[in-house]
């Protein structure tokens, strides 16, 4: 089917093949919608929504790793959002976001048409400004504690700053892995190693920072913290381990 020249370009993001399978037949069936990208990992759906290429989103709610609202509020999206999922739990929950519909798993071709059908009448075909980027979260070091931004707009976790056994980036996001609580925030892991004080907060590889009085075995290139290894890159092993020997650890 030929598509419209001023087509919707959706992105699909669910956790369950079969779901994208569904929705991209779909797609395929209505002449003003383009399937853009379709994919398991939100993640990957927030580097593509931050690329400002995509006019539809068609999102799932309960995903591993990030739920749909916290992919919401992390990537601060503008484009009409749809909702799909088998939970009816969610639907006010849904429409506190502003998403344009809400379609409770399964549903028809019938039901998708009424959906997208006014975000296509009601939807600008001019070219779109350039994105602009997500701004910067809140991180304000205070003797031993910081501030990030949470999952949800105006909210922000206060970290302890010895609660935090390691942090892991995730592209432009890290996660923060503290005692009682996982923590994912937009951020930059070199910035965060900047602003960690140096005498706790190591960078032991490209994806982590370990807090040193966490770190509970030390074995070849390795550290096990909280029962997770995490591996010692080779530009960070020099000083890891003058660190370690300031530390007297293992002495």
């Amino acid at each position: 089917m030929n598509k419209a020249p001023q087509s919707l370009r959706c992105l699909l993001v669910d956790d369950e093949p079969h779901a994208l399978d569904l929705l991209k037949i779909y797609i395929d069936k209505t002449p003003f919608l383009q399937l853009a990208a379709a994919t398991t990992s939100p993640w990957e759906a927030l580097e593509l929504l931050r690329s400002g290429e995509i006019d539809l989103l068609f999102l799932d709610i309960q995903m591993e790793d990030l739920s749909g609202l916290q992919l919401l509020d992390l990537s601060q999206t503008k484009c009409p959002v749809i909702l799909t999922t088998a939970y009816s739990e969610y639907a006010l929950k849904g429409y506190e976001y502003r998403v344009k519909d809400y379609l409770l798993k399964p549903f028809s071709f019938e039901r998708f048409l009424k959906a997208v059908s006014p975000i296509f009448h009601e939807k600008k075909m001019d070219k779109p400004a350039a994105p602009e980027a997500p701004p910067s979260p809140v991180i304000l070091p205070h003797r031993d504690y910081l501030f990030v931004k949470g999952d949800a707009k105006n909210k922000y976790h206060k970290l302890i700053l010895e609660d935090i056994s390691y942090v892991e980036g995730l592209r432009n996001y890290v996660q923060f892995f503290c005692r009682d609580q996982k923590v994912v925030t937009l951020q930059n892991l070199k910035r965060l190693e900047e602003d960690l004080p140096a005498d706790r907060f190591v960078r032991i590889h490209k994806s982590y920072i370990v807090h040193i009085d966490h770190i509970d075995e030390i074995e070849g290139q390795s550290v096990l913290i909280n029962g997770r290894r995490l591996p010692i890159g080779q530009s960070y092993r020099t000083r890891f381990f003058s660190l370690i020997r300031d530390h007297r650890i293992g002495e």
